[in-house]
């Protein structure tokens, strides 16, 4: 059991003058863990073992999916974590977070589309301190994402620019999706389920005062990948005789992903829904056979001082009956179940 303490404990080690592995590691760095217990039980909850994640961790180092994209945001090398470099400001929004957190996570048996969030550490090396924080990645270890889109709701500067759309896989805003008629093509059970599950988050946001938040929505294509995949296959087997396996990124010998590597070999567009939380396919009816990824991202923005002078700003700007991203905590949450209700066919 928990205790009040866990939520400000912490953990740290330092090290000075070693040998191992002196090319790649400093010689003198501290590190150090925040709320150790509770991170260890919401990974419990969520259903990853300690001993999995730790490989998953550390047992390759973390990279960025693309050079040109932020470096600021890694993934363990076998895709199954997202590690995002945060600021000290960030920390203490996830201190303050963190208790109403953990409980909502109990309360809900950690069924949510909130972000997992599973540890929190700072790397301190030559006086320059890092922060992170570690989530599952929300999107597939093993099926590869064609298209993204960031939802808030809002209509107002939310079309993705020209230099970002012309990357190998842009991040489309509100204003792309309806542009593109982009629709969700899931069954009507699927979709009550997704629903319910998104209203109970949001409301514990509001009722925290957060805003700012997304629905990060990525698109398996699984007939563009079914061809990518003989593509790839096609050019491994003049390299090499050992072609990769059909419609997956990598496999790894131990980790979250461990389990399923070994004992559940998966088709084109299927996946293991224990380690892809946020997948969801489409309905036998859909246009084309699709793999949806859905979950909320960036949920530590409260409603403070500087959101409210933001407000202010762009109601000056854009008049008060405008779709702009920066409003009140009810308003925000009323507005994106609104627009997200209607992705959906």
């Amino acid at each position: 059991m928990l205790l009040p303490d866990d939520f400000k404990a912490n953990s740290k080690i330092k090290v000075n003058n070693h040998l191992f592995n002196r090319e790649n590691l400093p010689s003198h760095f501290k590190f150090k863990e925040y709320c150790p217990q509770v991170f260890r039980n919401l990974r419990e909850r969520f259903g990853i073992d300690d001993l999995d994640y730790q490989a998953s961790l550390t047992r390759s180092p973390p990279y960025s999916e693309n050079e040109a994209h932020d470096s600021r945001f890694l993934l363990s090398y076998d895709r199954t974590l997202a590690i995002k470099e945060i600021s000290s400001e960030d920390v203490a929004d996830v201190h303050s977070l963190l208790s109403h957190y953990h409980q909502y996570i109990v309360k809900c048996h950690g069924n949510t589309l909130l972000p997992q969030f599973l540890a929190m550490y700072r790397l301190s090396v030559d006086s320059e301190d890092n922060y992170m924080l570690v989530m599952r990645n929300l999107f597939s270890h093993r099926l590869a994402v064609h298209r993204k889109y960031d939802l808030k709701g809002s209509l107002v500067s939310r079309e993705a620019s020209d230099k970002e759309k012309v990357k190998e896989l842009p991040t489309l805003k509100d204003m792309d999706f309806l542009n593109n008629s982009q629709k969700v093509h899931v069954d009507e059970e699927q979709k009550k389920v997704f629903m319910e599950k998104l209203k109970r988050d949001v409301e514990f946001l509001v009722q925290q005062k957060i805003m700012g938040y997304s629905l990060l929505l990525g698109i398996h294509d699984v007939q563009r990948a079914e061809q990518e995949e003989e593509e790839d296959q096609r050019q491994e087997e003049d390299e090499t005789e050992n072609p990769v396996t059909v419609g997956s990124y990598s496999t790894s010998p131990e980790g979250i992903a461990s389990y399923l590597n070994s004992h559940k070999p998966l088709g084109p567009g299927e996946f293991d829904s224990g380690i892809d939380v946020y997948a969801i396919k489409s309905a036998d009816g859909a246009p084309q056979k699709e793999v949806y990824f859905m979950g909320l991202i960036d949920i530590l923005t409260q409603y403070d001082a500087k959101r409210k002078a933001a407000h202010a700003a762009k109601t000056v700007k854009h008049g008060a009956g405008a779709e702009i991203s920066t409003v009140h905590p009810e308003q925000y949450g009323k507005r994106f179940l609104d627009f997200v209700t209607n992705i959906f066919t």
